[in-house]
């Protein structure tokens, strides 16, 4: 499949970790779908608590559902432990963004943890 021109009329924006391949199947479908989001690198430049919580929010998660289980900081700050409210959750996010769920795509069309990578085709512009 040949990727289309690249509109700028549908902005979209990908939280994205480029060694993670759930990230690049999901960029490489947004690409295809014509459109160049913007990318932040979130572990380079991790998102505040504020914008976790709209994310969270966006997507009518719990911020624990923004955890990443199987990175080395989950176990190692016990936060499988249910006494972390959600903001102390969001500060070990924003202290440890490995800790962040991922990919998350952000689109007029809605915001979703795009888990599996297909999921993002729900938000892609309209064919």
């Amino acid at each position: 499949m040949t990727r289309k021109e690249a509109t700028t009329d549908y902005p979209m924006t990908i939280y994205h970790k480029p060694n993670c391949s759930t990230s690049r199947n999901v960029l490489s479908l947004i690409r295809e779908s014509g459109v160049e989001p913007k990318i932040v690198e979130y572990l380079k430049t991790p998102p505040s608590k504020k914008k976790l919580r709209e994310l969270a929010d966006a997507m009518g998660l719990k911020a624990r559902e923004l955890l990443r289980t199987k990175e080395e900081p989950y176990a190692a700050l016990n936060l499988d432990d249910p006494k972390w409210s959600d903001d102390q959750i969001l500060g070990f996010i924003v202290e440890h963004p490995i800790l962040l769920q991922r990919p998350i795509v952000v689109s007029p069309r809605g915001t979703l943890m795009c888990r599996p990578w297909e999921r993002v085709r729900e938000i892609l512009p309209a064919a």
